[in-house]
């Protein structure tokens, strides 16, 4: 066998190597590639779910930051003004101090924050709502209604006293005559606190048995579309910090709050019919009764709604 020279094995073996090291370097190369294209499509991932993050951090935002939108237009301090016949005082926005041209000189002013949900609120209505009806229906008083929704967080998350709340509002909006007749069904049928309480389509249940009740349809679509829900959430937020039309007070005292005359009534336990009566002659200056009262009833009561357990949207 022919043994071939020193110098061509020496560089057979390096092209060996070189071709090895080429192969070796190639591999490197694309190995990088795919390193490079594999951060990047995750780099990208990433930007992508943080850009679409931040585009919903945003719209909750402004969504949450924005105006609530007016209120109805005889609600625009949150309250809406019955008067003689039970009908609503145009042009009052609820909680101006004196009454409105169309009242009486002398008739009382009574003002009252209510939770739907509150179980006292439903105490003093049971007790009183008769003798109210009696004083506004007659023109001896006026009554401003505050709907509030303190205890939406106290229905098993389905924000209930938020729902009946709005759904005031959309009485007040579209049926205003009929307001007061709600208010009061909606106490009649008052679910209790802890519970889910009444569902969107019980709501609309209470309107439609309201007698004489306009636009129904119209009612329904805003009980639905929930379309004062961040204007009660806003009002309810505001009164609970202190701004409480109709009252000199600084602080929310909870629900019920009745004010007769500007003067803040104190419930008592039980509630009567009887206790308030007086009350209501007392900050009148009178002495005696302008309006048959209705017969005495009595509530037990259990603690007020707080300002602390204030409306969520969550």
């Amino acid at each position: 066998m022919t043994n071939r020279p020193e110098g061509d094995a020496r560089a057979e073996r390096n092209a060996r190597r070189e071709a090895a090291r080429q192969r070796a370097q190639q591999h490197r190369t694309k190995q990088k590639r795919r390193q490079r294209g594999a951060r990047l499509g995750i780099q990208i991932g990433i930007g992508v779910v943080l850009l679409a993050a931040a585009t919903v951090i945003t719209l909750v935002l402004v969504d949450s930051a924005g105006p609530a939108g007016p209120g109805p237009d005889n609600m625009s301090q949150g309250g809406i003004t019955i008067g003689q016949d039970l009908k609503v005082q145009t042009g009052t926005p609820g909680g101006a101090s004196t009454p409105s041209s169309s009242a009486g000189a002398d008739a009382v002013r009574i003002t009252m924050y209510e939770d739907y949900l509150c179980p006292v609120c439903g105490s003093f209505e049971k007790a009183n709502g008769d003798y109210i009806e009696s004083l506004v229906e007659s023109g001896a008083a006026t009554v401003d209604i505050h709907p509030v929704a303190i205890l939406a967080n106290r229905s098993q998350g389905t924000k209930y006293s938020l729902r009946a709340a709005n759904a005031a509002a959309c009485v007040a909006d579209h049926s205003p005559d009929r307001f007061f007749a709600f208010h009061r069904a909606l106490f009649a049928e008052q679910p209790a606190e802890g519970t889910p309480g009444l569902s969107d389509a019980d709501l609309v249940d209470v309107v439609k048995s309201v007698d004489g009740m306009q636009d129904t349809k119209a009612i329904s679509d805003c009980i639905a579309d929930q379309t004062y829900a961040r204007w009660v959430t806003e009002r309810t937020n505001a009164v609970s910090d202190g701004d409480i039309p109709g009252s000199s007070l600084k602080t929310f005292p909870g629900t019920p709050l009745v004010l007769v005359n500007g003067q803040q009534y104190q419930l008592t336990n039980p509630i009567t019919n009887d206790d308030f009566r007086t009350f209501v002659l007392s900050a009148a200056g009178s002495t005696d009764t302008t309006a048959t009262p209705t017969p005495t009833s009595s509530a037990t009561t259990t603690p007020s709604a707080s300002p602390s357990a204030s409306a969520s949207t969550d």
